[in-house]
């Protein structure tokens, strides 16, 4: 459910953006807590460890690779940015790319209903098949790639439970299952749109062949798309494996041991927990929109 906050910023007084930056709901603290107070912790725990229960040789020991992991991590960090960046553009790209690909029946509906003449019984019925049979095939598609419709349809029995709605015919529903095919049938209503729109227009219920031509180069757009990627899986093993090499590469040294960036002795490592939160955020927020997307 989206969460929206037009009402509380619609105004540009001061503080406005403060304020929305304090909401719990919907946002990204309420997100990434969890996370944060894991990393918190771990980091706090290996902190203590150094500090209070190793002896003076292994502490040089941890400070060294400590030491070693900072270098490392100086240089990941820039490639994680640029693995992480490349991940959003693609997440947003096909999101968007999803969202202007949403079949829309209302343009399809309004021709099929101005085009197809008459105001018998037979004209309804032909104007109704139609869009039930665009609806058909739609609904066909969806339960391959989304779970919400599938456990509203999951058997091809459901189809013809909701007669009410109309979507499918007993009669339908068997020429279907009697086709041999082991692939999606989402194309059998797409030609029983097809031969349905060439009879009304051999009867004469379609009065010309623009308005023919018109009805069918619709009818594909109102037909969704899908699209997958497999990225998400290589940036999160990327993001994670680089804050756990900060658990050790951002440990605050004795200063009395004179390591190159390591001049001041703090408990809390406030910049690198600002990382993190913005970091796996960022991750955190690609996820929600690729779940969108599917």
């Amino acid at each position: 459910m989206t969460v929206t906050y037009s009402r509380r910023v619609a105004d540009a007084r001061l503080g406005t953006f403060y304020r929305l930056l304090l909401r719990w709901k919907g946002s990204i603290y309420k997100l990434l807590y969890r996370e944060l107070l894991i990393f918190t912790v771990m980091y706090g725990t290996i902190s203590i460890t150094y500090r209070c229960i190793l002896t003076e040789e292994q502490c040089r020991m941890f400070e060294k690779l400590s030491v070693a992991f900072f270098g490392i991590k100086t240089i990941n960090s820039q490639l994680l940015s640029l693995l992480a960046g490349f991940y959003v553009t693609l997440v947003v790209t096909r999101w968007w790319g999803q969202f202007e690909s949403i079949p829309w029946p209302d343009r399809l509906s309004a021709l099929v209903s101005g085009h197809v003449w008459g105001a018998d019984e037979g004209a309804r019925l032909v104007c109704r098949s139609l869009m039930r049979y665009a609806n058909l095939s739609g609904i066909l598609i969806y339960r391959s790639v989304s779970t919400a419709v599938y456990k509203r349809f999951p058997t091809m029995s459901h189809l013809v439970q909701a007669g009410d709605s109309g979507l499918m015919t007993a009669e339908e529903l068997r020429q279907l299952e009697e086709l041999p095919s082991p692939h999606n049938k989402f194309w059998v209503p797409c030609m029983w749109f097809v031969s349905l729109a060439m009879r009304a227009r051999s009867e004469g219920r379609i009065n010309n062949d623009v308005a023919m031509t018109a009805i069918l180069n619709v009818f594909p757009s109102t037909l969704p798309v899908q699209a997958g990627g497999h990225v998400g899986y290589v940036v999160t093993v990327a993001v994670y494996s680089f804050f756990l090499a900060c658990l050790i590469g951002r440990q605050f040294l004795d200063p009395a041991q004179d390591y190159p960036g390591h001049n001041l002795d703090f408990y809390l490592p406030v910049f690198t927990l600002l990382q993190f939160f913005f970091y796996v955020g960022w991750l955190k927020v690609c996820y929600l929109i690729s779940e969108v997307s599917h």
